[in-house]
């Protein structure tokens, strides 16, 4: 899979758990009205963003838990929708799919970052991934 799918795959995750977090719905109602008749997705890219999805849905407490362990300053209701949610995004891949280096988890969730969330969140991200991922290291 290219790196271009599976960052589209990413920002397609993103968008699901945001759906599911401000639409409070249940995953099988984002997944029924996210994957419209027509969307002309590949079946590798939807593929990937359903697991990232999946992996959000299912470990969404732990995810919780370390977004709040490493945000001193913010509570997870306070900050803003769309952070909150690439945060469990791009920590759903560090648990799921140890196979992708922290590294590069973090920059493509920065990339994803720039194009949805406010520029002054973007060291935010940065430094709660970072920490994050340091913490998934030394355990």
């Amino acid at each position: 899979m290219s790196a271009g799918t599976r960052r589209k795959s990413r920002e397609l995750a993103m968008q699901m758990l945001f759906q599911a977090d401000i639409g409070k719905q249940t995953p099988d109602e984002v997944r029924a009205t996210f994957w419209k008749a027509g969307d002309e997705v590949e079946p590798e890219v939807r593929g990937f963003a359903e697991d990232l999805f999946r992996i959000a849905v299912v470990e969404q407490e732990k995810i919780d838990k370390l977004i709040i362990a490493n945000s001193r300053h913010w509570r997870l209701e306070r900050m803003p929708a769309v952070d909150r949610n690439l945060l469990r995004m791009a920590v759903s891949e560090m648990l799921g799919f140890k196979s992708t280096p922290f590294p590069i988890v973090i920059n493509e969730a920065l990339e994803i970052g720039r194009r949805y969330c406010a520029p002054e969140s973007i060291n935010f991200l940065n430094g709660m991934l970072d920490s994050i991922a340091r913490g998934l290291i030394g355990k």
